[in-house]
């Protein structure tokens, strides 16, 4: 079976059968072996998308198919970028009026009739089949997976569960206690779990498609038949003691008070795990409901947040080879992204060791990433340690992660020699923008780009402009950042600029609340119940509380507005050079890795959530006010993607315009009634849409 060659996918052809003719969204037609293939090629989009336009057409291309039956049905993408991302999200808000349930019976009634045909259906594989797309996959007899696929279900990001038969047809397939772990975390299973767990029948390369597709439909390739715990699970005393065990763990990390659709999603498979019709039907109408629940609403915003983020580094970057300054933690983690995403790096550091920490670093991260063993070799040979600094002359972009010392800072300015049109950023994250930018010769190409630690897991980049950086700079600056897979904010300069400012008053706080007396763990406690990640104690030693101090001091000096007075106890831990996780002590003991407190609030002060919080909401009204950030939306997506402020409230100024601007400024005024100026409120909230 020679198939027809449509699309590159990196060096290889994507091989689309017969299908050479397009309808809409799809391309279609029969090979010589009367095979017919159905590729999914989004109209008008680089990714696919399973929208109610795509489904109806899938539906008209089954009937035609029940009519004359092919040996065999094949659905792949006609996208080099991959399968399917899932659902068209723009188009839920629409949905939640009603109409959704019908939406959701006639998509399951298509998806029912490619299960039901009478012939060996297969679905291929390439990169990520996500939400609605690993349905559709799941729909078929046979999965075939390219290096590389992955398969997942975000719709728990998202405030819902699977809505087009994934909970019925994933734990049908696999051990259903990883089929609900997959649904209820959110998580990807890359190539090689995938199989292992059952989700992919074969693994091939690209060029072996059709010959895999051709066994497939001659019955040479068979799925494994469901396993004992499977079985067993169709019992309703085992699947009750399951749910119980997974509703413990779910409250743990996801709250049913914030996060309803995982504890829905286990509500359907212990009452309706052993009937599928049950569970389709009872699927359709839990999803229904969650899509007008306020988490999932605020959830979807998120990820238009992220959009937003995205679309703010649109275009091309100018920018092929990258020069870091300084292979620390930071300067080797932000090194090793750009290497990963395709741009040859040079790393320079004035000592030699750092360089190989670096590069196991690196590789390290590729792993984390799940990159295959071609990918990483590509990727660590695109980063090129350079102790002596020969890439600076060549480089498009040099990255200075010295540390926060302005001297330092300027003496490397003083050592370089750029090539013309080079752009010089510094990865600062309490230094004047505007101050440093006096130290350099070309201030209109120079500019902040503040990573956040870690930077392989933290996806915002603040690019900070000073009064001097051109606009083209910022733009390929921020360009550079979505190339690198990363979220930038573009921000001015400021103290703390956006994140630091909002975020700083936060830690401050916790530890006044400390040295009043509340212990540590209650504070945690507090901001966790409240949604955050991460308690503020915990958080101050995961960033250092060397770095907390240094900013702390920073922002008390520059800022008009007085921040809580800096605590003993933390200028006396970074002097015992007890400075949190990297040292493994901080007010936290590390040693068994990362603390998870939960206190009661009994005893806790009542004001206690509020002190923490609505200094945080405060300072994003006076960087909205002083034009520092740009807009409500970008504040909200950057302390999300910065901090992992609270998602399902939907970002801090979203949470403000919930909670009522008069009453906020109202507690405020109680709060700096009680405990001083610091929690005046700014006046910014006047003026609040």
């Amino acid at each position: 079976m020679t198939g027809h060659v449509l699309e590159f996918l990196g060096e290889t052809k994507l091989e689309l059968g017969g299908a050479t003719r397009r309808e809409g969204n799809w391309r279609a037609g029969r090979d010589g072996d009367g095979v017919l293939w159905l590729a999914l090629d989004k109209a008008d989009s680089g990714t696919n998308t399973i929208s109610e336009e795509v489904i109806r057409e899938l539906e008209g291309h089954v009937a035609a198919a029940e009519a004359d039956l092919p040996k065999a049905l094949v659905i792949r993408s006609a996208k080099p970028g991959g399968f399917a991302a899932g659902a068209d999200i723009a188009s839920f808000d629409a949905l939640s009026d009603g109409g959704a349930e019908e939406m959701l019976k006639q998509g399951h009634a298509v998806l029912d009739r490619i299960e039901a045909l009478n012939c060996p259906t297969i679905c291929v594989v390439h990169g990520a089949a996500l939400g609605a797309g690993f349905e559709l996959a799941l729909a078929c007899d046979t999965r075939i997976a390219t290096p590389g696929a992955s398969f997942g279900f975000p719709e728990v990001l998202l405030g819902l569960h699977p809505g087009l038969g994934g909970t019925v047809r994933l734990p049908a397939l696999i051990d259903p206690t990883e089929a609900m772990t997959l649904m209820l975390t959110g998580k990807t299973a890359h190539t090689k779990k995938a199989k292992s767990l059952g989700i992919v029948d074969a693994v091939v390369e690209e060029r072996h498609v059709a010959a895999a597709v051709l066994a497939a439909a001659q019955g040479q390739i068979t799925p494994p038949a469901p396993g004992l715990k499977a079985r067993a699970f169709g019992f309703d005393q085992a699947r009750s003691l399951a749910a119980r065990q997974m509703r413990s763990q779910t409250e743990k990390k996801a709250p049913k008070a914030h996060y309803p659709a995982p504890h829905a999603l286990i509500d359907l498979w212990e009452e309706h795990g052993d009937d599928p019709a049950g569970m389709q039907k009872a699927e359709i109408a839990s999803f229904a409901r969650l899509l007008d629940n306020e988490t999932s609403k605020n959830l979807r915003r998120v990820f238009f947040l992220r959009q937003g983020l995205k679309g703010a580094g649109d275009g091309e970057d100018g920018i092929a080879h990258v020069h870091v300054i300084g292979a620390g933690a930071m300067g080797a983690e932000i090194a090793a992204m750009a290497a990963i995403k395709g741009k040859r790096v040079t790393l320079g550091d004035v000592e030699t060791a750092p360089l190989g920490k670096a590069l196991k670093l690196a590789a390290k991260i590729c792993d984390d990433k799940h990159l295959s063993r071609i990918e990483t070799r590509d990727a660590l040979d695109r980063l090129m340690p350079d102790p002596k600094g020969y890439g600076l002359a060549s480089a498009d972009l040099v990255i200075e992660a010295a540390p926060e010392d302005l001297d330092v800072k300027k003496k490397v300015y003083d050592s370089l020699t750029l090539k013309p049109g080079a752009i010089l950023a510094s990865n600062t994250s309490s230094l004047s923008v505007d101050t440093l930018a006096a130290q350099v010769a070309d201030k209109a190409r120079f500019a902040g780009l503040h990573f956040f630690n870690p930077v392989s897991k933290v996806d915002l980049v603040e690019v900070v402009r000073s009064s001097a950086t051109e606009d083209d700079t910022v733009r390929r600056l921020a360009a550079f950042c979505v190339s690198i897979g990363k979220l930038p904010a573009r921000v001015a300069d400021y103290p703390g600029f956006v994140v630091n400012r909002a975020l700083t008053p936060y830690l401050m706080e916790a530890m006044v609340l400390m040295d009043e007396g509340v212990p540590k763990e209650v504070i945690d406690s507090a901001a966790l119940r409240f949604g955050m990640p991460m308690g503020p104690v915990t958080l101050a030693d995961q960033v250092g509380l060397d770095i907390g101090l240094h900013v702390a001091e920073s922002l008390r000096d520059s800022l008009d507005k007085p921040i809580a007075e800096i605590s003993d106890s933390l200028r006396a831990k970074v002097a015992a050079g007890e400075l949190g996780k990297k040292t493994g002590q901080g007010f936290y003991d590390w040693s068994e890795g990362t603390p998870h407190p939960d206190a009661s609030l009994d005893d806790a002060p009542d004001d206690l959530t509020d002190r923490l919080i609505l200094p945080m909401l405060d300072a994003c009204v006076e960087v909205l006010r002083k034009g520092v950030a740009e807009s409500a939306d970008q504040m909200d997506g950057a302390m999300i993607f910065a901090t992992g402020f609270a998602p399902f409230r939907g970002g801090p100024m979203h949470y403000a315009k919930t909670r009522g601007r008069d009453e906020i400024v109202a507690r405020l005024k109680e709060l700096e009634e009680a405990h001083g100026p610091r929690f005046a409120p700014d006046e910014g909230w006047s003026t609040l849409g």
